[in-house]
């Protein structure tokens, strides 16, 4: 696909933002990303990673004081009560390692296709489909790559768009280029070297 052969070109280096040590705490960060900044999500993983170090940590974690500690990153009831849930299963269910598979990692608490393709290709280089976030259903649409505005619906389009060698990559390039070139807002696509490839994409911000 020409437009993922420039993103490419524009960032050849697009990797996850988050920070993380191992699989377990790169599933609690991208749980607490949902409707969050990385750089926030960033900020108090710093802290709370201290705070909690193992999986048996979040077991025998107060709810009330881990929502306390997690506030910040808004939502922190239900993303208490998901990653906290989640740590229960994972120990009980999966003997305490996180699983590989998407249909595995989908019985987790808090996890979704989204999480699980985050997760399971950045801790295992597993590719099982393609992470759609807000990014890249803005992108899709305003490029006409996909009809829908399902996100599982719009991720089987992009499967058969992009070679799967290219799946896990092309979330973290379209993320770059939505936040470095192209925000839900106008700017100046003159110096888009995405939108000489789709003109039509130039009258299109948030879509």
């Amino acid at each position: 696909m020409k437009l993922d052969h420039e993103l490419k070109k524009l960032f050849p280096k697009a990797h996850i933002a988050l920070d993380f040590s191992n699989e377990w705490e790169l599933l609690v960060a991208v749980i607490l990303s949902a409707q969050c900044t990385d750089k926030k999500v960033n900020e108090v993983t710093a802290v709370l990673f201290k705070k909690y170090k193992t999986l048996d940590d979040y077991v025998h974690a107060d709810p009330a004081r881990f929502e306390q500690d997690i506030r910040a990153t808004g939502f922190f009831r239900n993303k208490t009560k998901n990653i906290l849930g989640a740590a229960k299963v994972i120990k009980e269910k999966f003997g305490g390692r996180l699983p590989r598979t998407m249909a595995e990692m989908v019985t987790i608490p808090g996890v979704a296709r989204k999480t699980a393709n985050v997760v399971i290709g950045n801790a295992f280089g597993a590719v099982e489909g393609i992470a759609v976030d807000t990014h890249v259903i803005r992108f899709v649409r305003r490029f006409d790559l996909s009809d829908h505005k399902d996100a599982v619906k719009i991720e089987r389009d992009l499967m058969e768009l992009l070679p799967k060698s290219e799946w896990l990559g092309f979330t973290y390039r379209v993320i770059d280029y939505g936040r470095t070139i192209a925000p839900a807002r106008k700017y100046d696509t003159s110096l888009d070297p995405l939108i000489k490839i789709y003109p039509p994409a130039a009258t299109r911000f948030r879509v």
